[in-house]
């Protein structure tokens, strides 16, 4: 090979090589840089009307939830209301109880172990369960939140943690598992589980909602845990499904919170 066809070789490696750095970076796309949102308020009012078409599709969907949702599944001989009471409420100790009852046979599946305690926020209770017969309805008002169960393994001294913040906060938290003493002066005496004063050092394990073990509503003590165990059951289930086992709903009187 001649010097000359070595030499239009190379020249020829540079043009292509040349070409294609020009191609990658020319093509190379450019940054951009987001400087304005701009948004407007756009009223919902009777001049937007319903469009017939769609309503037509989703008008047998409607008809089928709604049939679900109002079919008579049990009945209670009084109004269930999260306002009587001061430390305790007709629907908060039903909700307790129920939690209790359902969830503790999935927890014992899944881990080979009884839950102790309940407890769940006055807050999350967001509508009575009037008088009369009860639906699926009721459930999703009284729990309109995707609350999930979460089992805690809480230390003795978390469960008077627990105890404390519920006397200091003066609402009627569900509970079951406990008996909490108070005195006169609404101090706490005594904490009692299964007939016996809580032990410092004991785990318990306190069925709870995802919200408040991850310290919602100020109940840091959930965070101070020996370890947490998704029950993936709705709160809002429990409740439908006891509605079905239990064709008369009874809230328990059973106090939970005790003036001695």
């Amino acid at each position: 090979m001649s010097f000359k066809s070595k030499n239009t070789k190379h020249l020829y490696t540079i043009f292509v090589t040349t070409l294609t750095l020009f191609i990658v970076v020319s093509c190379k796309t450019k940054p951009y840089n987001n400087y304005l949102i701009e948004g407007k308020k756009i009223e919902i009012s009777k001049k937007y009307s319903s469009n017939e078409t769609i309503e037509a599709y989703i008008l047998p969907y409607r008809a089928h939830i709604t049939k679900d949702l109002d079919s008579v599944i049990s009945f209670t001989n009084e109004t269930l209301d999260k306002s009587q009471g001061e430390w305790q409420s007709n629907i908060g100790n039903f909700m307790a109880d129920a939690c209790m009852e359902l969830a503790t046979p999935i927890f014992f599946k899944q881990q080979n172990k009884q839950i102790d305690i309940v407890l769940l926020n006055s807050g999350g209770i967001r509508s009575i369960i009037p008088k009369g017969n009860i639906s699926k309805r009721n459930a999703f008002e009284v729990m309109p939140f995707e609350n999930s169960l979460i089992v805690v393994a809480l230390k003795g001294n978390e469960i008077m943690a627990m105890a404390n913040h519920f006397i200091k906060d003066k609402k009627p938290h569900p509970l079951n598992g406990l008996k909490i003493f108070l005195n006169k002066e609404n101090t706490i005496t005594k904490v009692i589980f299964k007939d016996k004063e809580i032990e410092r050092n004991q785990i318990y394990y306190v069925a709870t909602n995802d919200y408040l073990a991850n310290g919602g509503d100020n109940m840091t003590f959930f965070l101070k845990n020996e370890g947490t165990f998704d029950l993936n059951y709705k709160i809002r289930n429990v409740l439908i499904d006891y509605f079905y086992k239990y064709k008369i709903i009874e809230a328990s009187t059973v106090d939970r919170i005790i003036k001695e």
